[in-house]
């Protein structure tokens, strides 16, 4: 029996305490053996303070997190706590394998400190 993130469109991830400041990369999730994550969102929320001035992101896997979306603007989320932004991406990708880290890397981060809680939404299959 597949358990509840299998074959099923659900949360993968769940990463409070992200650093949205900070120009560096952070794994959201790892990719179990024999397994395929197709990622399907992201639901960046529960910031600690303001995004403003966070103009850049990149999320999916590698060493630079830009295999799934891009340039991903966050500097909308202005008031902490209740501020959210889905994202999806709309163009062709490719299966994130057993053992890939899909993360997010700040580009152009937040201009004041500022973490956020990061969902990956997705589902995973067998390989």
């Amino acid at each position: 029996m597949a358990s509840l993130n299998e074959l099923a469109l659900t949360i993968v991830a769940s990463v409070a305490s992200v650093d949205m400041k900070t120009a560096q990369a952070n794994t959201l999730y790892t990719v179990p053996v024999g397994k395929i994550l197709l990622p399907f969102a992201i639901i960046v929320r529960v910031t600690s303070g303001s995004l403003a001035g966070g103009t850049e992101y990149d999320f999916g896997v590698g060493a630079n997190c830009d295999t799934w979306k891009q340039n991903v603007d966050l500097s909308s989320l202005t008031t902490p706590v209740t501020d959210y932004i889905i994202v999806t991406a709309l163009t062709k990708f490719q299966n994130c394998v057993a053992g890939d880290e899909f993360g997010v890397k700040v580009i152009t981060g937040a201009t004041d400190a500022a973490t956020a809680t990061i969902d990956v939404i997705g589902y995973l299959t067998d390989a």
